[in-house]
């Protein structure tokens, strides 16, 4: 007879993407992982009834890749370059730390700043702060250590959803935006590819939403999955979507009764019925410096707040007042002529009419007409509904921005015209709406009814960086400069992330005048992230990094960015490591849940070769370093994800001494438990491995933001930017007072209104003015989209993933318009050479209807050179075809996936 096999099932989490987490079980039999599954038990508290998406389907795969770095390995040759062979050779744990722990002290010993005032420590991450939730404890290291430099991007932030992430914190605390999808009637995408990013949640509500009967209108160049699972696709010329959105606003303003949209809501919860003064900025009341506002009752000019007021929403009047501008500007107005911030914009769009966008955007007219009346009958104007116990609006419209739409130059006009649509027909931040899902430049982070405050003007408070004269930071502190270029980035933990880090790798080879010489970091740590493959201009960014005199790369197989690297460490991967998040509430993506609390990520199985518990790495390189205390008391503090100690618990850790692994997520989860139940239930360690996640239920009424404005009596900040107008004029001074103009077009865009500029012309004049070559020679756009697939994680080095990939249209090479590819003599499989300005790349044919004849699109980010099985793909990128350039720099510090080419055919079918 057979000897009985032991098989145990093991609660644990993915959170590969910002689209997680999933919660799920392994099957591990005799030691040995096989199986993933949803955790069934969780079916109640997870959005998708505990499904889990395909990345977490292929995490059995990646722990046994052959592939794998599994010891600590060390350069041999001090050559770097695409061209140098590391000469990587094992070596012990105790060498590796040794060496690193070094190199630190060296560096702590001459100050953690060196001469150009920037940290000689730099940390680079992968996207969406996913890479926090598998370090253990390594943000408690570097909050011990002290300044980090972490402004070396490698595509997050300023690739992703950059200006929506900035605009939309400060208007709705939205760090990223959503439809609520539970119960909206009629979305409209543009270019958001929901279906493929928004993992298993997103894709779950959507198609709940269709069965109810929900229309979903997809524009975007090329037809994507998501496109291809909506009522409507509309396929726009690439980067004109704000003059789409423009128009909207026109027909809205100008072709539809007055009376259709939501006066009260503009009137009562917005900006629109301030009064502007003729330099641009709000009449304000001479004694408490309030913005004035028509009061129809008493005929006269009154401050906003005035109790019983009923402000006029249009007109223009004559009134007397102060405006206060920049710095110390001011001016004293008697009986002048003002005019309502409404009034304004119904002005300002005046000329924006769907004809005038069509020959913009390759889009009839009467379609963007018939799209526009759309929205305002789907709206429900006037409809509420019972949240909890609270009458709330009902306004089941929403629009969602994707990539390229909502980041690069016209990133603030789609922002603001998207968040303004919404405020019109009274549809954002209530239910059916358009929703914010988390906070992370304002704080506490961890609850966005938390974050609202009351600021200036009665709206809500926010963190800009400073711009007048006393508290600017005319000094860069990071490489990006993010707080001296960049004032809505704010000074959160995410702030530098979400500067312009292309500056960074840029500035390696180039500083910009009146700003400090510019040094490489001289140690760099990396982890989960490969900028030699993900960032623009790949080439640029590889040259640099190749100039870093220390890197230290956490390697799970060896890849373009840790060819440069000196040491490799092999951490524990995501079925080997120990730690404990936090779940639920409302976060990104689709992510906004019933419930909120905790899951554990366990270690299935030990981990393989030598690999170690991330947690173990960075206690021992504390303890080498001589930052043990620190770093303790940073895991006190709540650096690992929670507070030690409450209000009837302490379960601080000794900060004198090491603690294991298992010591230290033992006090978080007792902590944690603690937290979330009021002290009234303590779980150790040992409760979470058994149960995997504790929660509570989170109020649906937390969704909205809508009623902590209603219950603090605070406005939206729509439409009239009238404080990015005064910042931005800040920015301009100080920067000319040093004499820096090279950011001058970027503070073109700090107006009340965001103008419609020539955006596909910005990009083809920028290759043409910054590379000597000729627009008309680069005739189509290189676009990209995510594949769900290959998304974050690593996963492209996986064959299962690869496998369902393939089941994906795609993925294999360039898609291109199957007519204008007969034009060119292209057929389906011949090898085309796609140019840019800068270089030139190879891939196979994919011809297909669904895309504009004016476009090619390429799917993820390949391209690869060293990484194991993706590296035979022959598959290209975008990347390298991509340059870093200021020209293509927002004010905001983002760029966009976007770029002029030519094609040709080199070879037929494979």
């Amino acid at each position: 007879m057979g000897t009985a096999r032991e098989v145990r099932k093991v609660p644990t989490y993915c959170y590969q993407c910002v689209a997680g987490p999933d919660l799920l079980t392994v099957t591990v039999e005799d030691g040995v992982a096989t199986k993933v599954e949803p955790n069934f038990g969780a079916a109640g508290v997870h959005p998708a009834g505990g499904k889990v998406c395909v990345k977490a389907y292929g995490l059995v795969q990646k722990t046994y890749n052959p592939h794998r770095v599994l010891t600590p390995m060390k350069r041999t040759n001090p050559r770097k370059g695409r061209d140098e062979d590391p000469g990587f050779v094992p070596i012990s744990w105790d060498e590796a730390l040794d060496i690193i722990a070094a190199k630190l002290k060296e560096v702590r010993a001459k100050g953690l700043r060196d001469e150009s005032g920037y940290p000689r420590l730099a940390a680079s991450f992968g996207g969406g702060g996913t890479p926090t939730q598998y370090m253990g404890t390594l943000p408690a290291f570097l909050a011990a250590w002290g300044p980090v430099d972490m402004g070396f991007g490698s595509g997050q932030g300023v690739k992703c959803y950059h200006s929506e992430h900035l605009y939309g914190e400060l208007w709705h605390r939205a760090f990223t935006v959503t439809p609520d999808t539970p119960l909206t009637e009629y979305i409209l995408s543009f270019g958001s590819n929901i279906e493929a990013s928004g993992g298993v949640c997103g894709v779950w509500r959507h198609a709940d939403a269709r069965v109810r009967g929900a229309r979903r209108v997809q524009i975007e160049p090329h037809l994507s999955v998501t496109g291809a699972c909506s009522a409507e696709w509309i396929p726009i010329r690439p980067k004109t979507d704000a003059a789409f959105l423009h128009a909207m606003v026109h027909v809205l303003l100008h072709e539809i009764p007055r009376e259709r949209l939501d006066l009260p809501f503009l009137r009562e919860r917005t900006a629109s019925p301030y009064l502007v003064a003729p330099n641009g900025f709000y009449l304000r009341d001479p004694e408490s410096g309030k913005p004035l506002v028509w009061d129809e009752a008493s005929g006269r000019a009154v401050p906003f707040d005035t109790p019983g007021v009923r402000p006029a929403l249009e007109g223009r009047y004559r009134a007397s007042g102060i405006e206060l501008g920049a710095d110390d500007d001011r001016w004293v107005h008697e009986d002048v002529e003002v005019e309502t911030a409404f009034t304004r914009l119904v002005e300002f769009c005046r000329g924006h009419t769907p004809e005038w966008a069509a020959a913009i955007c390759d889009v009839p007219a009467e379609t963007i007409r018939r799209v526009s009346r759309e929205y305002v009958e789907h709206a429900r104007v006037g409809a509420t509904i019972e949240i909890e116990g609270r009458t709330l609006p009902l306004r089941p419209v929403a629009i969602t921005l994707g990539k390229t739409v909502n980041n690069g130059w016209g990133g603030y006009n789609c922002c603001w015209a998207r968040t303004l649509l919404a405020c019109l027909v009274g549809a954002l931040e209530v239910p059916g709406g358009t929703l914010g899902t988390t906070v992370r430049l304002n704080r506490p982070a961890s609850d966005r009814h938390a974050s609202v405050r009351p600021g200036p003007d009665g709206f809500m408070d926010y963190p800009w960086n400073p711009t007048d004269r006393e508290g600017w930071l005319a000094e860069p502190d990071v490489r990006n400069a993010n707080r001296t270029l960049i004032p809505l980035v704010a000074n959160s933990p995410w702030s530098q992330a979400l500067g312009p880090t292309h500056l960074a790798w840029m500035m390696q080879h180039k500083a910009p005048e009146q700003f400090p010489r510019m040094t490489p970091p001289e140690v760099w740590i990396v982890y989960r992230t490969n900028p030699a493959i993900s960032f623009w201009h790949t080439d640029k960014v590889s040259e640099a990094m190749a100039r870093f005199p220390f890197v230290v790369c956490f390697a799970y197989t060896r890849d373009e960015t840790n060819h440069m690297a000196d040491i490799l460490l092999p951490d524990a991967t995501d079925l080997e490591g120990l730690q404990l998040m936090r779940i639920g509430g409302t976060k990104y993506q689709e992510q906004y849940w019933d419930h909120q609390g905790f899951a554990l990520r366990q270690p299935v199985v030990p981990p393989r070769g030598e690999a170690r518990d991330f947690t173990w790495i960075a206690t021992e390189l504390a303890r080498r370093v001589g930052i043990l205390k620190e770093y303790n008391e940073a895991i006190n503090r709540g650096a690992a994800g929670v507070r030690l100690k409450g209000e009837g618990w302490d379960f601080s850790l000794d900060p004198e001494r090491p603690h294991s692994v298992e010591e230290i997520w033992d006090a978080n989860c007792k902590a944690a438990s603690a937290e979330l139940t009021g002290g009234k239930e303590v779980h150790g360690l040992d409760w979470f491995r058994s149960h995997g996640i504790l929660v509570r239920p989170f109020p649906r009424l937390h969704w909205y933001l809508y009623p902590a404005l209603v219950d603090q009596g605070l406005r939206f900040e729509m439409p009239y930017q009238e404080r990015l107008l005064r910042v931005g004029t800040q920015l301009e001074r100080r920067l000319h007072e040093r004499g820096i103009r090279w950011w001058d077009k970027q503070l073109e865009e700090y107006e009340p209104f965001p103008e419609w500029r020539d955006f596909p012309g910005i990009y083809r004049r920028a290759m043409a003015e910054n590379f000597g070559v000729r627009e008309e020679d680069f005739p189509f756009w290189l676009v990209t989209a995510r594949s769900m697939q290959y998304a974050w994680g690593n996963n492209v080095a996986i064959q299962q993933i690869r496998e369902v990939a393939k089941n994906v249209a795609g993925h294999d090479g360039v898609i291109i318009n199957a007519g204008k590819a007969a034009e060119l003599g292209i057929r389906d499989g011949d090898l085309i050479e796609i140019r840019s300005a800068i270089k030139a790349t190879r891939g196979r044919a994919i011809l297909r209807q669904g895309i504009r004849p004016d476009t090619i699109l390429m799917l993820g980010q390949f391209d690869h050179w060293v990484t194991p099985y993706a590296k035979d793909f022959r598959t290209p990128s975008m990347n390298p075809l991509n340059p870093m350039l200021l020209d293509l720099t927002d004010s905001t510090g983002s760029g966009a996936d976007i770029v002029p080419v030519a094609i040709r055919r080199v070879g037929g079918a494979a």
